[in-house]
This record gives structure tokens, C-alpha cells and sequence, in this order.
């Protein structure tokens, strides 16, 4: 029912926040030797799980490793400005799906008040 009332917005907060673990978790391995890099291609992950793909499945086959544009030579491939700017970018993209979610249910609680 709340993937009907938010549509598509409710899927795509849960993916934001699955990515946003991810590029967490990439942060927190930039010193680590061998560590690779991953990223969610968030435009894939979502048409699938709109096509009826299960959310978790449809986040994993979009998950890819990162090239690096300079590897290290301890063979890690986080860069951390990259880093950085995704998961700035998709702190956006989440605080914005998460305000039209809001608004929705401030839209629902109005109607259901009478106002």
C-alpha cells in the first residue's frame, strides 16, 4: 500500500538510502589496502524495481564497482573527493524525495481532517 500512495517515490527513497550506506561504506575504506569502491547506478535500480524487480534484487545487479581515475598503488580505488560529491549529491536527492513523501501525507492528513 505505501509503494501505491507515494508511487514511485517510496522506491526511490529506499534505493537513496542503500546507496548512501554504500558510498558510507566507501568513505570509510579510503585507507584500506585493496578496498574496491562501489556505487548503485540509482537509474537502473529504479527502472528494475518499477518494472517489478524486488528492491534488494534490483539494487544488487545495479551495483558496480568504480573506476578510479588514479588508482592507488595499494590496489584501493576509493577517491575521496568522488566520494565525497556523490554522496553529497545523493543527500539531495534524498532530502528531496523525502519532502514530496512529507508533503503527501500532509496532503492525506488535510483531506482526512476536512480542511
Amino acid at each position: 500500500m505505501p509503494q501505491d500512495l507515494f508511487g514511485i517515490h517510496g522506491k526511490a527513497l529506499e534505493l537513496r538510502s542503500q546507496r548512501m550506506g554504500l558510498i558510507a561504506s566507501n568513505i570509510a575504506n579510503a585507507a584500506t589496502p585493496g578496498y574496491k569502491a562501489k556505487d548503485i547506478d540509482f537509474a537502473a535500480a529504479l527502472g528494475a524495481a518499477q518494472n517489478g524487480t524486488a528492491l534488494e534484487t534490483a539494487a544488487e545487479h545495479a551495483t558496480r564497482y568504480r573506476v578510479p581515475v588514479m588508482p592507488a598503488l595499494d590496489g584501493n580505488t576509493v577517491e575521496l573527493p568522488n566520494e565525497q560529491l556523490a554522496f553529497s549529491e545523493n543527500a539531495v536527492g534524498y532530502s528531496t524525495t523525502l519532502e514530496f513523501i512529507r508533503g503527501r501525507v500532509d496532503t492525506l492528513k488535510r483531506a482526512l481532517r476536512g480542511d
